[in-house]
């Protein structure tokens, strides 16, 4: 694993145990700005949304995009915990906005774990102090261990924009952290995400480059077809460097998204194969989305990689049930780079090259639906035994 980035400039973040979880690990995080920090973020489309994440929609439009902190525990999702779990996650940002000396609509928060838990808010209340003790410029590691549940490897990335003005050279940084194993699927890719530059943004400008940015990555991604109740993805910008130019910032948003959404798929609860479905020539993008998603997601196509099986039938049979038109006989279907069927028929194929092929880290898997000049792309993984036994025994 390569080692944790630094935070931007103007950002100070932390983790440590506040006992949530077993075995005295870390289960609560922060960063922190300097000064006020811009603010835009996307939530879960879960009905059943958590109180944490209502409470930071509701402060995040209080605030006007300006906010000073976020806090996330990891252990308890806070979910289905009605009027008492929305009292305990009040009670976290108000015990935070009283030590840091802010509103307390300057701080926004979330968290993971269990549903139908009531957040121990004592805990978290006594533990203040040390957390905001624990608040250091730098590396982003501690608090992206904290946010951790059944991750196996903390995940992050980051990038740095370099441009000159006339003779004076400047620089920002975008860097990530993310935690997501299990129920992942899109609107918003089940997970939690945090994505931080010390470029100057505007509130709108800030939500565009985010949603953009999800778009192509955190909604490209599924592990088990089930979206959570705290979903959730945070942009902040400490605004302490020059302006970058916008497309090169929106370029870095974009890469460090799809980096951390990779991350979330290969560490899918039981990952041993990945799953990358690339649909071309469609109609329209969104009628490639419809296919890529679809074969992604089969179950049997899934069942059938975990195996290392050839079984690419199963994959124009999914194709053929997205709801998209297409003629069959124009259909063009590859894995590995080698073309398995066309005009309607199946190919003569190395058949050890085409077990090669289902047996690689990441399968990738190219339909051309020749309708047009459309295209998108879709990952998932493998269904294993070992997600099944993860999250057959979740609770117990």
């Amino acid at each position: 694993m390569t080692s944790a980035p630094d935070w931007p400039r103007g950002f100070t973040s932390g983790g440590i145990s506040a006992g949530i979880k077993k075995h005295d690990v870390p289960d609560l995080a922060l960063i922190v700005g300097d000064a006020t920090l811009t603010a835009a973020a996307m939530f879960t489309t879960n009905l059943v949304c958590a109180a944490p994440v209502q409470l930071s929609k509701a402060n995040l439009a209080a605030s006007s995009g300006r906010v000073n902190a976020l806090v996330i525990n990891s252990g308890c999702a806070n979910a289905a915990t009605g009027t008492e779990g929305s009292a305990r996650a009040l009670r976290v940002t108000r015990a935070l906005a009283a030590h840091l000396n802010v509103d307390p609509i300057a701080i926004l928060t979330n968290s993971t774990g269990v549903i139908g838990v009531q957040l121990p808010a004592d805990r978290i209340e006594h533990t203040v102090p040390p957390l905001v003790a624990s608040l250091r410029p730098g590396s982003c590691e501690s608090f992206a261990r904290a946010i951790m549940t059944t991750d196996t490897r903390p995940k992050w990335a980051s990038r740095t924009i370099r441009w000159t003005d006339g003779s004076v050279e400047h620089s920002c940084t975008v860097t990530g952290v993310a935690k997501g194993a299990g129920m992942i699927h899109p609107n918003m890719a089940t997970m939690i995400a945090v994505i931080a530059t010390d470029a100057p943004c505007t509130p709108l400008e800030l939500d565009r480059h985010l949603r953009c940015a999800v778009e192509g990555s955190f909604h490209r991604i599924s592990v088990d077809g089930d979206t959570s109740t705290n979903d959730s993805i945070f942009a902040l910008a400490s605004g302490v460097a020059a302006a970058p130019p916008a497309t090169q910032l929106a370029q870095a948003f974009n890469d460090v998204a799809r980096e951390l959404a990779l991350m979330v798929v290969r560490d899918g609860e039981g990952f041993e194969r990945g799953i990358e479905v690339r649909v071309h020539e469609a109609r329209t993008q969104e009628d490639a989305l419809k296919v890529a998603r679809t074969i992604a997601m089969s179950l049997l196509v899934r069942t059938a990689i975990t195996g290392g099986d050839p079984n690419w039938g199963r994959i124009l049979a999914a194709a053929g049930r997205a709801g998209v038109t297409f003629d069959p006989n124009a259909l063009r279907v590859c894995a590995g780079g080698i073309e398995l069927f066309a005009r309607g028929s199946p190919l003569a194929t190395d058949l050890a090259a085409v077990r090669r092929a289902f047996t690689s880290d990441t399968v990738v898997i190219d339909v051309y639906l020749a309708t047009a000049d459309a295209s998108d792309h879709f990952y998932s993984c493998g269904l294993t035994k070992r997600y099944v036994e993860i999250n057959a025994d979740y609770t117990t």
